[in-house]
Protein backbone atom coordinates (compact mmCIF):
# COMPACT_ATOMS: atom_id res chain seq x y z
CA UNK A 1 0.00 0.00 0.00
CA UNK A 2 3.11 2.83 1.06
CA UNK A 3 6.49 2.09 1.33
CA UNK A 4 8.57 5.29 1.93
CA UNK A 5 11.58 7.18 3.54
CA UNK A 6 10.38 10.30 3.28
CA UNK A 7 7.70 11.60 5.93
CA UNK A 8 6.74 14.34 8.26
CA UNK A 9 6.69 13.44 12.10
CA UNK A 10 3.90 15.57 13.67
CA UNK A 11 4.20 16.27 17.48
CA UNK A 12 1.39 17.46 19.88
CA UNK A 13 0.87 17.72 23.52
CA UNK A 14 -0.07 14.83 25.30
CA UNK A 15 0.63 12.35 21.77
CA UNK A 16 3.12 10.11 20.49
CA UNK A 17 3.97 11.35 16.96
CA UNK A 18 1.69 11.08 14.07
CA UNK A 19 3.00 10.25 10.81
CA UNK A 20 2.27 12.36 7.17
CA UNK A 21 3.48 10.35 4.32
CA UNK A 22 3.73 11.78 0.59
CA UNK A 23 0.58 11.38 -1.37
CA UNK A 24 2.56 9.98 -4.26
CA UNK A 25 4.22 6.64 -2.05
CA UNK A 26 0.88 5.62 -1.69
CA UNK A 27 0.24 2.49 -4.30
CA UNK A 28 -1.97 4.47 -6.87
CA UNK A 29 -6.06 3.81 -6.68
CA UNK A 30 -5.37 3.07 -2.60
CA UNK A 31 -7.01 6.61 -1.63
CA UNK A 32 -10.87 7.19 -2.00
CA UNK A 33 -12.13 10.65 -0.65
CA UNK A 34 -14.26 10.31 1.86
CA UNK A 35 -17.33 12.77 3.19
CA UNK A 36 -16.48 15.21 5.99
CA UNK A 37 -13.81 17.72 7.63
CA UNK A 38 -12.31 18.71 10.53
CA UNK A 39 -10.59 21.40 12.07
CA UNK A 40 -7.13 21.76 13.68
CA UNK A 41 -6.20 24.93 15.49
CA UNK A 42 -2.96 24.61 14.39
CA UNK A 43 -3.39 23.25 11.12
CA UNK A 44 -6.14 24.06 9.38
CA UNK A 45 -9.20 22.49 7.55
CA UNK A 46 -8.30 18.30 6.92
CA UNK A 47 -10.34 16.07 4.60
CA UNK A 48 -10.62 12.38 4.90
CA UNK A 49 -9.66 9.34 3.10
CA UNK A 50 -10.77 5.58 2.81
CA UNK A 51 -8.20 3.60 2.35
CA UNK A 52 -8.70 0.39 0.38
CA UNK A 53 -6.28 -2.50 -1.05
CA UNK A 54 -7.37 -5.57 -1.68
CA UNK A 55 -10.58 -6.70 0.27
CA UNK A 56 -9.71 -4.38 3.48
CA UNK A 57 -11.25 -1.01 3.23
CA UNK A 58 -10.68 1.32 6.13
CA UNK A 59 -13.70 4.45 5.38
CA UNK A 60 -12.15 7.61 6.12
CA UNK A 61 -9.11 6.75 8.42
CA UNK A 62 -7.13 9.21 6.83
CA UNK A 63 -6.58 12.41 6.66
CA UNK A 64 -4.70 15.20 5.34
CA UNK A 65 -4.80 19.45 4.89
CA UNK A 66 -5.20 20.87 1.19
CA UNK A 67 -4.58 23.98 2.26
CA UNK A 68 -2.27 23.71 5.63
CA UNK A 69 -1.94 27.11 7.59
CA UNK A 70 1.54 28.26 6.11
CA UNK A 71 3.58 27.03 9.57
CA UNK A 72 2.46 23.48 8.71
CA UNK A 73 2.96 24.85 4.58
CA UNK A 74 5.27 21.71 3.87
CA UNK A 75 2.17 18.84 5.16
CA UNK A 76 0.24 19.92 2.30
CA UNK A 77 0.43 16.37 -0.50
CA UNK A 78 0.90 14.31 2.53
CA UNK A 79 -1.41 11.94 4.34
CA UNK A 80 -1.60 10.82 7.98
CA UNK A 81 -3.69 7.57 8.91
CA UNK A 82 -4.48 5.74 11.70
CA UNK A 83 -2.00 2.95 12.53
CA UNK A 84 -4.55 1.03 14.48
CA UNK A 85 -7.00 0.29 10.88
CA UNK A 86 -4.10 -0.94 8.92
CA UNK A 87 -2.99 -4.71 9.08
CA UNK A 88 0.33 -3.30 9.78
CA UNK A 89 2.76 -0.32 10.31
CA UNK A 90 6.41 -0.48 10.74
CA UNK A 91 8.94 2.08 11.70
CA UNK A 92 12.35 1.27 10.77
CA UNK A 93 11.02 -2.16 10.81
CA UNK A 94 9.44 -1.92 14.43
CA UNK A 95 6.09 -2.78 14.23
CA UNK A 96 4.01 0.24 15.40
CA UNK A 97 1.21 0.50 18.61
CA UNK A 98 -1.55 2.40 17.85
CA UNK A 99 -2.63 5.27 20.21
CA UNK A 100 -5.63 3.93 22.17
CA UNK A 101 -8.74 5.49 21.83
CA UNK A 102 -11.02 6.63 17.90
CA UNK A 103 -9.56 9.96 17.83
CA UNK A 104 -6.37 9.83 17.83
CA UNK A 105 -3.76 8.19 14.99
CA UNK A 106 -0.52 8.41 16.90
CA UNK A 107 2.00 5.91 16.19
CA UNK A 108 3.94 4.58 19.34
CA UNK A 109 7.38 2.89 19.27
CA UNK A 110 9.83 1.65 21.74
CA UNK A 111 11.67 4.95 21.04
CA UNK A 112 8.33 6.86 22.51
CA UNK A 113 7.57 6.94 26.27
CA UNK A 114 3.93 7.72 27.45
CA UNK A 115 1.72 8.72 29.19
CA UNK A 116 -0.31 9.18 26.07
CA UNK A 117 -4.34 10.61 25.84
CA UNK A 118 -6.57 8.09 24.20
CA UNK A 119 -6.75 5.97 27.75
CA UNK A 120 -10.26 6.08 29.59
CA UNK A 121 -9.91 9.38 32.10
CA UNK A 122 -7.47 10.83 29.35
CA UNK A 123 -10.12 13.27 27.75
CA UNK A 124 -9.80 16.80 29.52
CA UNK A 125 -5.77 16.95 29.82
Amino acid sequence: MVDTTTSYRVLETSHPPTYYLPRAAFTPGVLREAAGTSYCEWKGVASYLTIAAGDRVAEAKAWFYPEPVPAYGVLADHIAFYPGAMDTCAIDGEQVQPQPGNFYGGWITSRVVGPFKGEPGTAYW
